[in-house]
């Protein structure tokens, strides 16, 4: 008696698959019957026959008609060749048209049906041929899928294979997905829907289809994500940070002015996981000038009062510098010791320094990258705090963490990412959003105009000048060579200081300038020295120049939505109204989308979620970086409704026992456990 394969059997057990074939498609990381039916087609092609008077010009359309004329071949040279039949379709009479393919010629006698796919020349009444066949439609599927194949394997072969390896393990599917869960969500079981992605009847089959395998990636991935955050929460315990109410609302009160409701929002949630003993493990976004600096006072302030040290690491020293400033305005009247550290602390200062931090004189340290190194050793840390987390590597994030025992970690970013993808990339982590701005804050006026309206630009920079406020000009970095990149920012240098000369200073700040360079023409832009800075780099996210109201950004087309969003929240940080200025001349219409969403919000998550629609997940963080999960059927920018739903399903699904018992429930958690997400758990 024959035994039925299973679906972990070699492709080669599929009746038509032989020694041969199976190597072609181990080539194409095809090697268990399983890994054949989850190869999907990236496209079908739609055969269903259409009426040619409906037809648009140039469409790709398929008909069946008679041959009603001898067919023409016509020999081009250099192999190539052309033939030519008549053939009456309905009421139409039709020239089709086939290149290089003139061995139809005895296929195509008159009186002959066939059925003819390709585009339709409404002009001329013509259809240049790329799929033919001979008899009625009826004998062929109305639509077929195509596949991403390389190498010798064709299409027509593919396909049969993957109809015989369904033929072949038909009934024998274990469905990960339990019952209710396809009743609730009106999803097929894994063999329907294995039958209408590859072979579908109709366009709904193949809708039908994507839904139920979307679903099911994104439940499986939130799984992991979630199942990673449980394990995390229950084995990785952090230390309670007790702190003193009383104290954290009497600095609260001090501020100059009210929290808004996300700032009391997020110090909520971030009080609440100081006290707990889970350690905690989130990144706080906020947009631009969303008060996170304030925030991430509190929550320090608050593991002080319990005796704790706290640490925050900032990218650069001019960055790091303000944060010290502004929190030791706010702490120090409460008692706190706040210590800056950076790579210009030397000698005795930097001794004296780490002294007084490993026996706990210092509360609150505050750094770049220094931070990290061997010799800086606390006493009782309690509270990490990152900022701009993403321009530092994960080794470096891991080290200033391992200074104390089980601190709880706080990440802050004020680059805006879109939901979708804060909920992927960063779904084993909690996540607090500040998408708020402090009242009284002024929204900055945004103007997009062209290379030719630069005189009138350059006097309304110079009436905010006059005014004592100072301005940014940002020219983009041409990545294809530093030469021309620092010349680009030398020359509008050059033509500034001679439009400006004797009455305003103008810096400059490019590339190929020292750190130390960069540092102290940032200093002087801050103190007021110069009146206008021309920068290459993009200006620090974070650098904090309250008296800069006017911002020119030149081929404003070159960055995406994020970073220009990003430049533009270097102004309007002060009581003035802010100006930026796009100057761009985009040639696409995605270019111009870009610069109209600009001057339409300074939100910048709708800007984020923007992004996200025009260039795609991959680009978002930049393709290197981005940790974006690969997904076969899944598009996170397509699919956030289906991400959301699963992300809730998980959440539910983790959390009952009846998920952790019940046998319908089995395959989904085996599948869990083989991902690695639960570490050294085991299910039974």
């Amino acid at each position: 008696m024959e035994v039925a394969p299973s679906l972990n059997d070699l492709v080669t057990t599929v009746k038509g698959i032989g020694k041969k074939a199976g190597e072609q498609l181990e080539s194409l990381k095809i090697i268990t019957i399983s890994d054949l039916l989850l190869t999907f087609p990236y496209r079908h092609d739609d055969f269903t026959l259409k009426d040619l008077s409906e037809t648009p010009h140039n469409e790709r359309v398929t008909i069946e008609g008679r041959v009603e004329s001898e067919p023409a071949v016509l020999f081009l040279g250099n192999k190539r060749s052309r033939l030519q039949v008549r053939l009456l379709a309905g009421k139409h009479l039709v020239k089709a048209v086939f290149f290089n393919q003139h061995y139809l010629k005895d296929r195509l006698e008159p009186g002959t049906i066939v059925t003819v796919t390709g585009k339709w020349d409404r002009g001329r009444q013509s259809i240049n041929v790329s799929n033919f066949t001979s008899g009625p439609k009826s004998e062929q599927a109305n639509f077929e899928p195509v596949y991403s194949l390389k190498g010798v394997m064709h299409q027509k072969t593919f396909r049969r294979f993957m109809r015989s390896a369904l033929d072949s393990v038909a009934g024998l599917h274990k469905d990960p997905l339990p019952a209710d869960i396809l009743e609730a969500y009106k999803l097929p079981t894994l063999e329907q829907a294995l039958e209408m992605i590859h072979f579908p009847k109709s366009p709904a089959h193949m809708k039908h289809a994507r839904r139920r395998f979307v679903y099911e990636e994104l439940l499986l991935f939130q799984l992991k994500m979630q199942g990673m955050k449980k394990i995390r929460k229950e084995s990785d315990k952090g230390v309670i940070i007790d702190y003193d109410l009383s104290k954290v609302k009497a600095l609260i009160a001090s501020l100059p002015y009210e929290l808004t409701g996300a700032q009391k929002r997020v110090v909520n949630e971030l009080c609440a996981e100081l006290k707990s003993d889970a350690r905690m493990n989130r990144l706080l976004q906020g947009d631009v000038g969303s008060g996170k600096t304030v925030v991430a006072a509190i929550a320090l302030y608050a593991a002080i009062t319990a005796g704790f040290q706290g640490a925050l690491m900032a990218p650069t020293e001019i960055l790091a510098e303000q944060h010290a400033a502004s929190l030791a305005e706010w702490l120090e009247p409460f008692g706190v010791t706040v210590a800056f550290l950076s790579g210009s602390t030397k000698g005795k200062a930097r001794e004296n320094l780490l002294e007084r931090l490993a026996v706990g004189d210092v509360d609150l340290l505050i750094g770049t990258h220094a931070l990290i190194q061997p010799d800086v050793i606390f006493k009782n840390l309690g509270l990490v705090i990152t900022d701009e987390q993403h321009r530092f590597g994960v080794e470096q994030r891991r080290v200033l963490r391992e200074k104390g025992i089980n601190p709880d970690v706080l990440f802050m970013t004020a680059t805006p990412i879109p939901r979708t993808l804060a909920i992927t990339v960063f779904g084993e982590m909690d996540v607090s959003v500040l998408d708020e701005l402090p009242a009284g804050r002024k929204e900055i006026e945004t103007h997009w105009m062209k290379e030719e309206s630069l005189h009138p630009i350059l006097n309304k920079m110079q009436a905010e000048l006059q005014a004592g406020r100072q301005a940014y000009v940002i020219c983009p970095l041409i990545e294809e060579s530093d030469k021309l990149d620092v010349q680009n920012a030398v020359d509008v240098y050059e033509q500034l200081s001679t439009h400006f000369r004797g009455r305003f200073t103008v810096g400059l700040m490019h590339g190929r300038l020292h750190s130390d360079d960069k540092e102290n023409v940032m200093r002087q832009f801050s103190e007021g020295e110069i009146d206008v800075l021309v920068s290459t780099t993009v200006v620090e996210v974070g650098v904090n120049v309250p008296n800069a109201s006017f911002m020119l950004i030149y081929d404003a087309g070159r960055f995406g939505l994020s970073q220009l969003h990003q430049l533009r929240g270097r102004v309007g940080r002060g009581a003035a109204q802010s100006y930026c200025v796009l100057l761009a001349d985009p040639k696409t219409e995605e270019g111009k989308e870009r610069m109209q969403s600009m001057t339409e919000t300074n939100d910048g998550f709708v800007l984020a979620e923007k992004d996200l629609e025009l260039r795609g997940a991959g680009d978002f963080f930049g393709r290197k970086q981005s940790g974006m999960p690969e997904f076969k059927m899944a598009d996170l920018v397509h699919d956030f409704r289906a991400l959301d739903t699963a992300r809730k399903d998980a959440e539910k699904f983790l959390a009952s026992d009846e998920f952790w018992q019940a046998p319908e429930y089995v395959l989904l958690r085996k599948q869990l456990e083989e991902s690695g997400a639960l570490g050294n758990e085991r299910i039974d």
